[in-house]
């Protein structure tokens, strides 16, 4: 089974700007939301989506999932809504219901919400690497015993969100059950909530502290879709280390007075802005 797009280049590109633009759309409107972080990660998300990940679109739009993603940073909820509407799974006009009353769109991904779409319910930082390695560690088990192939297991997480110490019990866990089918990406954008995570807990040197607990470790561009696929295709899968991808990040990623900017986290575009952040996105 492959993913059912196997996009690349200028297209997969153009999906990952799409994607930012029906961000600022939507948190414009909602006049809330995670705009950097959502910025930051499109590029990761549609690697995955319309490339790596393995999934087949059922008849009533249902989804039956090889491989899994699970968003671990669940406040950048806004780049995953928009990248579900640029595959076609979500109205544009369904986006501007976000955080609404009653909406499938609430803050952070909600299993309930988006059933066959979102994996796990997320938003409580920490969480999603040592849900991840459970379920890695289940598609392993499973395989061996139905002698099938081992489904995947892709997990992002934000570099803050590296401070809570769940995530280290899990790479522990992850290690020591040669959980080889995990990957756990980090948006590895330098920024959080208010500050450079330098300012407010050092991880450097991150790619050390992986090898340490285990992983096999690689870097990349994560605002390079094709350098990030390319990665994740290269990968020994059959090694029986986790992988950790640090993904190298610009917060706000496309537009010029979002990028590297703290309060982006938390910031919305107003109509000025908005107008000239999707002419920045047209022509980049």
């Amino acid at each position: 089974m492959e993913n059912p797009f196997r996009q690349s280049g200028d297209v997969l590109h153009r999906h990952a700007q799409e994607i930012r633009k029906k961000i600022c759309v939507m948190n414009a409107n909602a006049k809330s939301g995670h705009t950097g972080g959502d910025m930051s990660e499109a590029d990761i998300l549609a690697a995955l989506y319309f490339h790596v990940l393995r999934y087949e679109v059922q008849a009533d739009s249902s989804v039956k999932w090889h491989d899994e993603f699970i968003l671990s940073k669940g406040h950048g909820v806004g780049g995953l809504y928009s990248c579900f509407a640029e595959l076609g799974w979500l109205r544009d006009e369904e986006l501007l219901t976000y955080l609404k009353d009653d909406s499938r769109l609430p803050g952070h991904p909600v299993r309930q919400k988006l059933p066959t779409w979102v994996t796990v319910n997320t938003g409580g930082l920490g969480h999603g690497v040592p849900i991840a390695a459970g379920l890695a560690m289940a598609k392993q088990r499973h395989a061996a015993q139905s002698e099938g192939s081992t489904g995947r297991v892709f997990v992002l997480t934000g570099d803050g969100e590296l401070e809570e110490g769940s995530n280290w019990e899990a790479a522990m866990a992850a290690a020591h059950f040669e959980l080889s089918n995990l990957v756990l990406i980090v948006d590895r954008n330098r920024l959080q909530l208010a500050d450079f995570t330098h300012n407010i807990m050092d991880m450097d040197p991150l790619d050390e502290k992986f090898h340490a607990f285990g992983f096999e470790v690689h870097d990349v561009d994560g605002n390079q879709v094709d350098a990030i696929w390319k990665l994740i295709e290269s990968i020994d899968y059959a090694n029986r280390k986790p992988k950790a991808i640090i993904a190298h990040t610009i917060k706000g990623r496309g537009v010029s007075f979002m990028e590297n900017v703290p309060a982006w986290h938390h910031k919305f575009p107003d109509e000025d802005q908005l107008k000239q952040a999707l002419k920045e996105l047209d022509h980049a």
